[in-house]
């Protein structure tokens, strides 16, 4: 297959959603029909809903502004690639801001009832029996963030024009729900909503040929490896009789490895720029050493954090 297929298309207006069924290797293409406009986005596993697309470990992986050629990851225990992005022609999106909500708009505005995020999304994903409760933290397509000296952020102005846009290859069977972001007194949208356009494509040969081999791994648990695999039907929270911890690895134990250093080798341990951390503890002090050396050496992440290899 040469050709993409379309399959649907669908103007989303203004304070509206869609849940749009994205099977794996189809492609879900969100585009820009005025400009300015941002989308919120929601993913779930179309046949799992808890197994969802987790801003977190997709931060933590691609950083603040994911873009071509990186993953959206799902939830721990499953950390599955969900989608791909294959393409993104304004290379801007946030995955640092929350949705806004009806609290954002009346605690900051004082609006009472204000279009937003977090009610958009819930009422598009109810079409599949999804509650409010079932949103979680949005994927911000075309929207412009920073991380300013001292760790404060900030949202800026787009600049996307028309035909500007993103196209998700799903890795697996999906719920998609994009919506047109209601943040229309916030530089979100350049202070207006406009529409935006949605489609799903059947993915080309080419298309599927980009994308990167993820290999699986034994860490990737679904439910039937849970010690407790049952959905709660119940929303109180009660205590368990008969629980009894059975926590990985425990109790953790702890094993000298003795290691011979001369004293040129001391003195320079002793002067690492890290030892004051431990206040004389020159065992702690090595153990600093060695795996500083670890991250430099293995873990490409620029800000020290574990990545999730794309290939062995």
């Amino acid at each position: 297959m040469t050709q993409r297929e379309l399959i649907a298309e669908w103007t989303l207006q203004p304070g509206t959603g869609k849940a749009i069924e994205v099977k794996a290797g189809q492609i879900l293409r969100i585009e820009q029909v005025e400009g300015g406009q941002c989308v919120d986005f929601n993913a779930f596993n179309l046949h799992d809903y808890k197994e969802f697309m987790h801003c977190g470990r997709t931060r933590t992986v691609h950083g603040f502004n994911p873009t071509t050629g990186t993953f959206m990851w799902s939830a721990p225990p499953r950390e599955r690639a969900m989608f791909y992005i294959l393409a993104d022609t304004v290379r801007q999106n946030d995955v640092l801001f929350p949705r806004c909500s009806a609290y954002v708009y009346e605690s900051t505005y004082g609006f009472r009832t204000h279009t937003n995020c977090h009610d958009i999304q819930a009422e598009a994903q109810r079409e599949y029996g999804l509650t409010p409760d079932d949103v979680h933290d949005s994927f911000n397509f075309f929207m412009v963030t920073e991380v300013q000296t001292g760790g404060t952020v900030r949202i800026s102005r787009q600049d996307t024009r028309p035909g500007d846009h993103v196209e998700l290859l799903a890795m697996i069977d999906t719920l998609a729900i994009p919506n047109v972001c209601g943040a229309d007194v916030m530089r979100t949208s350049n202070f207006f909503l406009k529409p935006v356009k949605v489609q799903v494509l059947q993915a080309s040969a080419q298309d599927l040929a980009k994308v990167p081999t993820v290999p699986p791994r034994a860490s990737q648990r679904t439910p039937k490896d849970f010690l407790n695999p049952v959905i709660k039907a119940d929303r109180a929270l009660q205590k368990d009789p008969g629980y009894e911890p059975r926590f990985l690895n425990t109790p953790l134990t702890v094993t000298d490895v003795e290691i011979e250093l001369d004293d040129e080798e001391l003195a320079l341990l002793r002067g690492y720029e890290h030892a004051r951390l431990y206040r004389g503890d020159d065992a702690a002090t090595l153990r600093d050493v060695f795996f500083s050396w670890w991250e430099q050496r293995f873990v490409t992440s620029p800000n020290g954090a574990p990545t999730v290899a794309s290939g062995d």
